[in-house]
């Protein structure tokens, strides 16, 4: 059998020698098309995020508010509706929240696709009251980090008044007001619960001279914030030994006392 004449040798050279340039232009191709792709595909997701009538802002919606209004919180978050639901700026809507409704104590601002904005609100809950003198007789609120955060005409529910009997001394000026507050605040936490329904009133005459009022005339000197949970656990186990008693001393744990059975 006949093997292949000269001219069919060089033509399968030719193809042989033309292959990988062919494999380059066939992946070239290839890559175009794939890059032409993922350009498009891009281009229709920026188009459907921000310049289609589907994914845009229809509704806000509020939950945690037990005080404030949903509607009060609509007001200050200021969400645009029909803005595009990508280009809303939680974080700007989260600080003016904070910043204007100081009542706030946290809040989460959530996109929920594909036509809302999600205003989580965590309330700050006032642990103490401070009758405001100098307002008509109103009262300030004030939480569990010693942030008063709203004035009302009317004391909350179960939470005690804080009474400042301090005087502008030097104790004053190294212990300054908001100090002070807090350490009340830090007092009004560690009251063993069964006490704090009965405390009337927190007073501070100073940092280690912190004392409670309770219902029924009863008083009990707590002295500074320090070893609170200590304090807590001697004074239940005061107030069970010595059921009518109406002073309980509790400011040296290690050494309670009570009187006026």
């Amino acid at each position: 059998m006949a093997g292949p004449t000269t001219a069919e040798r060089g033509e399968r050279q030719k193809l042989e020698s033309g292959s990988p340039r062919l494999r380059r232009l066939r992946r070239l191709r290839m890559l175009i098309i794939l890059l032409s792709a993922v350009v498009l595909a891009g281009a229709a997701t920026i188009w459907l995020l921000y310049g289609s009538p589907w994914l845009r802002v229809e509704k806000v919606s509020v939950s945690g508010v037990r005080v404030l209004t949903d509607q009060q919180v609509r007001d200050v978050a200021d969400v645009s509706i029909g803005s595009p639901l990508i280009s809303v700026d939680t974080d700007a809507i989260e600080a003016r929240l904070r910043r204007k409704l100081p009542r706030i104590d946290a809040v989460d601002v959530v996109r929920s696709w594909p036509h809302g904005i999600g205003l989580k609100v965590t309330e700050r809950t006032p642990v103490l009251i401070l009758k405001n003198t100098g307002n008509g007789g109103k009262y300030v609120e004030v939480d569990a980090k010693g942030v008063r955060f709203a004035t009302v005409s009317a004391a909350p529910k179960g939470a005690p008044a804080l009474e400042l009997a301090v005087s502008r001394s030097a104790v004053l000026r190294r212990f300054p007001v908001d100090r002070l507050v807090r350490e009340a605040v830090g007092v009004a936490g560690d009251i063993p619960a069964a006490v704090r329904r009965d405390t009337r009133v927190v007073k501070v005459r100073s940092y280690d001279s912190i004392s409670l009022e309770l219902s029924g005339g009863r008083t009990v000197e707590w002295g500074s914030g320090e070893k609170g949970r200590a304090k807590a656990r001697t004074l239940t186990a005061l107030m069970k030994a010595a059921p009518g008693a109406r002073h309980f001393d509790v400011s040296a744990p290690i050494a309670p006392a009570s009187s006026g059975n």
